[in-house]
């Protein structure tokens, strides 16, 4: 053969382009630390999307600091920035654009939504009817959009960071299951320590004056963190685990779990593309070139929650996902 075959990059080269490489993570929570007080997991979990381009759902309610940070984020960045606040009278072409007819000569322009940007926020997006929900599936998952007879393709990077309110809150639509298993994890964002908020409180609530993120951060920086994230290794044994934890969602006892009638339905095949994907960009966020056992329970919960639709019975005991979830990691062998 007259070209040579390049050999994969040994682990210890993979660790130094990720050392290398990481820098910029650093100052991403430094500057959201500046702005956003507390919420460590919360801007963890939004590097971490941004390092697997994937998009997030963020639930919580209203005051956690949810916009904030997503904004903060796109600040930091240096990068286009859209906010749609979803709304029960919101269209589809509100979100996407729409088909404009120009009088003058007699034909129609169009007009692009605001999905076309970088970083998207869609605020509570649980209030706005399923028919605008929908229509994000085509640029969440094709990363592009059809205005009319004409597709447009969604400028690089493109991420959907959505937040929701609880659907026990008034006023609010329960996300179709074809929509929530786009989003690569879910976070549950909680409420701040009591330090935390005391911070808050002496950061914010005896001063008129806001503290404003600067950009810091080339959205070149990410592209050769996304590049590496692909490459870190991944043992056959750790893929094992991660198939194991996926089908033991729709198989339980074949794994020898007591949670078959709380399940109505498994993870889909996305659940383990994405946990896989996850996986590797924890790893590199820990500064390691290969993905630990640990890294995959460590990002599984936000994986797999909004994947696993429970049962009545499942309510009825007062578990959730997250139990179910957090059981099968106690329970499946770990390598």
């Amino acid at each position: 053969m007259s070209e040579s075959i390049q050999s994969a990059p040994s682990v210890d080269e993979i660790a130094r382009r990720v050392q290398q490489e990481s820098a910029f993570i650093t100052d991403i929570r430094y500057e959201m630390g500046r702005v956003v007080v507390g919420q460590e997991y919360l801007v963890d979990r939004l590097i971490l999307g941004l390092l697997a381009n994937g998009h997030l759902l963020l639930e919580g309610v209203p005051g956690l600091a949810k916009t904030l940070s997503v904004k903060t984020l796109a600040t930091i960045l240096k990068t286009g920035f859209s906010r749609i606040q979803f709304t029960p009278d919101l269209l589809p072409a509100d979100v996407v654009g729409t088909l404009v007819y120009n009088p003058k000569e007699g034909t129609f322009e169009t007009k692009t939504g605001p999905i076309f940007s970088n970083i998207i926020l869609a605020d509570e997006i649980n209030r706005a009817p399923a028919k605008v929900q929908s229509a994000l599936l085509e640029a969440m998952q094709e990363r592009q959009v059809t205005i009319g007879d004409q597709t447009f393709k969604l400028p690089y990077p493109f991420l959907v960071l959505a937040t929701e309110n609880p659907v026990e809150q008034e006023g609010t639509y329960p996300l179709p299951e074809a929509q929530v298993d786009r989003f690569m994890l879910k976070l549950k964002v909680d409420y701040p320590t009591i330090e935390e908020e005391r911070k808050i409180l002496e950061t914010m609530a005896f001063t008129s004056v806001k503290i404003e993120p600067r950009p810091l951060v080339d959205i070149e920086a990410v592209t050769r963190a996304r590049s590496i994230v692909d490459q870190i290794y991944i043992d056959d044994k750790v893929k094992d685990y991660i198939l194991a934890l996926v089908f033991a969602t729709r198989d339980p006892e074949k794994y020898n779990l007591d949670i078959a009638r709380y399940v109505r339905m498994g993870a889909s095949p996305r659940a383990t593309l994405n946990l896989t994907i996850a996986s590797r960009a924890y790893a590199f966020i820990q500064g390691r070139g290969y993905v630990t056992p640990q890294d995959v329970k460590s990002i599984a919960p936000d994986v797999l929650r909004h994947r696993l639709m429970i049962t009545y019975e499942a309510e009825a005991d007062e578990l959730t996902s997250d139990d179910i979830v957090q059981q099968m990691l106690n329970e499946l062998p770990v390598p």
